[in-house]
């Protein structure tokens, strides 16, 4: 049982210091985050002319007279990465692994949030500092290594949850630096999109994470 005083604040040195409220609202953060990018980058799909989502990449979607509607996408999307982060933070699996990923998920969440804020891409842009290349290559990097290190802790949720995190690190690592090396401007649109679908897996599989502990914490407290 949870050790608290009148107040009803939880000593934090006792495991009923998590609130599976917390975690589940956090898990619905992350999951709506991808919910509205998705959807945001589908209503742009049609909305902006002469745009082809095969050959024309996300960025393209992100300039112009309909930038709004890309722009509420990837903030939510940065949103749902920072949710993940605090979740994660809030109910710490253990391990050095686990804290590089905490920190991980807030940077990738900042830097897709700059993504948005920066405007730096598919108009031609280049005034001022551009930096819209740096960003998605350490985007990419983070992506390839925080679900890898994260999965340690994983699997004290879930076996099945640490070889998803593994398995989106395993494919990302070739599939990511194709995308700015080898594929074609013919395909990197769609290509690019099946990336983001990815990274939708690895955050939608933190939210199951978290909404797990949340149920663990419950059947700890009536146990």
């Amino acid at each position: 049982m949870a050790v608290s005083d009148n107040s009803g604040i939880v000593s934090p040195d006792d495991p009923g210091a998590e609130r599976p409220t917390f975690l589940r609202l956090l898990a619905m953060l992350a999951v709506g985050g991808c919910v509205v990018f998705a959807v945001s980058v589908l209503i742009a799909d049609f909305v902006v002319p002469n745009h082809d989502w095969v050959a024309d990449t996300i960025s393209d979607l992100g300039a112009g007279r309909y930038e709004f509607i890309v722009d509420i996408g990837i903030y939510a999307y940065s949103c749902a990465l920072i949710a993940c982060a605090v979740g994660a933070s809030h109910s710490h699996m253990g391990g050095r692994g686990w804290s590089f990923g905490i920190f991980g998920l807030i940077f990738m969440g900042l830097i897709v949030f700059l993504v948005g804020a920066r405007n730096e891409y598919g108009d031609g842009d280049n005034e001022g500092v551009v930096i819209h290349s740096q960003l998605v290559w350490a985007l990419g990097l983070l992506f390839a290594a925080v679900p890898w290190a994260m999965s340690y802790g994983a699997e004290a949720c879930s076996v099945t949850l640490k070889w998803i995190f593994r398995g989106v690190a395993i494919l990302w690592v070739p599939l990511a630096p194709a995308f700015m090396l080898v594929v074609p401007d013919t395909w990197d649109g769609i290509y690019e999109r099946g990336l983001g679908l990815l990274t939708f897996i690895f955050v939608c599989a933190m939210a199951w994470l978290l909404v797990g502990r949340a149920a663990a914490v419950e059947a700890a407290r009536d146990g």
